[in-house]
């Protein structure tokens, strides 16, 4: 990839047999027998497939992924946002819009509008610059409060601040041309969220994520989130070898998962995150998980094989993440049965980002770097006076690229290089294996690229190119990864997708294609509110997820 840059669980045990197919309605309305929902609980397993669900409740029927499963509609169909990265996914979740209507297209994109990070006389300035969403924009990075200060920590964590704005370092950040002042994510956000919504109408919203960077959930007021936990996944482990962060070691991510865990059962509490405040269970609120898709990724961890032992079947690694976050969504539904929630609560399971592959016999790796360093040096062979052609690029399991120069000729130049290298990566044994048209299927760029993502040619946020990679490639310079997401394979595209409790009915399965950004219209029709009131939904004319 070029990217230069505990609390316990309780699981109830509870009879009762997998429902079977049922058609879909066209249109969403309160299921007979489950009250409206007053709270709605989002839940996004990251790197979880709809298979891993499928085979997991098959493993475990009296889990609480299969308790779920039965107490409303599972929609075996749904996909996520392409690209299949987090910062996409979960803003489609939280918009009901996908990266054109969003303006967001990964967690590190490039921006040909805007004016270098730290500008402060803009007068003259060359505009381009990089827009990083990640740990990158933290004042601390190195640690998990992202630079509060909190004393004791981890232990501490659960006192970081709910308004992680305060955290993030403005001379980080973009700077807009015609005001001269930093750009934060929130108003980065071309759309509003459920959370302004949710807030316009005076109901509260709580929300738990991986960086300080997320409260980009708030919104273009900058509002929409009243308490928004975000422990910093990409900080130093602490307990851990130095120098790893919370991702390398797969014990490390399932404790920083808790932290969240914990956040959002104070939540169910009528508590802030912190638990010192009572304000109340939100009307809208939830968290990530990370430890699937570290399972997914690492090759061995708690000397356990990562990845898959076969085409869709998990290893043991990730077998033993699907237990942890089983464990942790029946503490949450036991958490809502304790406060009497459950008949008011509607408990959505989706994910932002699937992971690829699911069959390790073609995981192709591929160090992207030579494959950029050779554009770079054939167009200056053909322009010797020319900065770099790639101005900005991400490449994990896809490729988004953003060049210096965005005409035709300079975008017909990089797709035909790109498509004409070969060259040898690594297997999942790390041994050699070839690879041809740098590991690439499909390739759009310049307009069709825009076209592609539904915007017009030229835009400041559009990638110059988009690379869809073939199945199985990864694009990394060494072997300590064996998935990854970012692509538009169905590895990377098909995620679950559940609403359970409030407002559903029991044991409906529904296999029509849907898709994450209808996650957001239904969660505000679930709690009476106007779909509407969302401008992507307008845009886009994003449905309602027929639950009946």
């Amino acid at each position: 990839m070029t990217r230069r840059s505990l609390r316990p669980a309780a699981v109830l045990g509870m009879a009762g047999l997998l429902g079977g197919a049922c058609l879909a309605p066209a249109y969403a309305a309160p299921a007979a027998g489950h009250a409206a929902a007053k709270h709605v609980l989002l839940i996004s397993v990251d790197g979880m497939h709809q298979s891993d669900l499928a085979w997991y409740i098959t493993q475990h029927p009296q889990s609480a992924l299969a308790r779920l499963v039965r107490g409303g509609v599972e929609y075996t169909g749904a996909k996520t946002t392409t690209p299949s990265d987090s910062f996409p996914g979960m803003v489609a979740q939280a918009t009901g819009g996908g990266p054109g209507t969003s303006g967001i297209y990964y967690d590190d994109t490039y921006n040909a509008a805007l004016l270098p990070a730290g500008t402060t006389d803009c007068k003259g300035v060359k505009p381009g610059v990089e827009v990083d969403l990640t740990e990158d924009l933290d004042h601390n990075k190195a640690s998990i409060d992202a630079g509060q200060g909190l004393a004791n920590l981890p232990a501490s964590i659960l006192s970081m601040t709910g308004n992680p704005t305060t955290l993030l370092n403005p001379a980080a950040l973009p700077v807009d041309p015609t005001t001269c002042k930093p750009v934060y994510p929130h108003s980065y956000l071309q759309v509003n969220t459920i959370f302004e919504v949710a807030r316009q109408a005076g109901l509260r919203t709580a929300w738990s994520d991986k960086h300080a960077a997320y409260e980009i959930l708030d919104g273009p007021s900058g509002t929409g989130i009243q308490d928004l936990f975000t422990p910093e996944i990409n900080s130093d482990a602490l307990g851990y070898p130095a120098g790893n962060d919370w991702t390398t070691d797969n014990k490390a991510t399932e404790q920083y998962d808790t932290y969240k865990v914990n956040a959002v059962l104070n939540e169910i509490d009528g508590y802030d995150h912190s638990r010192t405040q009572k304000v109340g269970t939100p009307a809208i609120f939830g968290l990530n998980f990370q430890s699937v898709s570290t399972a997914q990724k690492l090759p061995a961890s708690e000397g356990l094989t990562g990845g898959y032992s076969t085409p869709n079947v998990p290893g043991p690694l990730v077998q033993k993440n699907l237990d942890y976050v089983d464990a942790q969504i029946g503490a949450l539904t036991d958490e809502l049965r304790k406060k009497h929630l459950q008949d008011s609560t509607t408990v959505i399971l989706s994910a932002k980002h699937g992971q690829s592959p699911t069959d390790p016999s073609a995981l192709t790796r591929i160090d992207d770097g030579p494959l950029l360093d050779g554009l770079n040096a054939a167009w200056k062979k053909l322009h010797p006076n020319a900065a770099d052609l790639v101005a900005h690029a991400v490449d994990d399991d896809g490729m988004l690229i953003w060049l210096s120069d965005r005409s035709k000729a300079a975008t017909d130049f990089a797709k035909s290089y790109l498509l004409a290298q070969n060259g040898t990566g690594t297997d999942i044994n790390a041994k050699p294996k070839a690879f041809t048209a740098s590991g690439l299927s499909t390739v759009y760029a310049g307009a069709d690229a825009a076209r592609y993502f539904g915007v017009a040619p030229g835009d400041a946020r559009v990638p110059d190119l988009f690379g869809i990679s073939r199945e199985g490639v990864v694009y990394t310079g060494g072997t300590k990864k064996i998935a990854e997401h970012g692509g538009a394979h169905a590895d990377d595209l098909d995620v679950p997708l559940v609403v359970s409790g409030a407002g559903t009915p029991d044991r409906v399965r529904d296999g029509a294609t849907v898709h994450t950004t209808q996650i957001a219209p239904t969660i505000l029709s679930l709690l009476g509110l106007n779909p509407n009131k969302l401008q992507a939904v307008r845009k886009e004319g994003t449905a309602v997820l027929p639950v009946r």
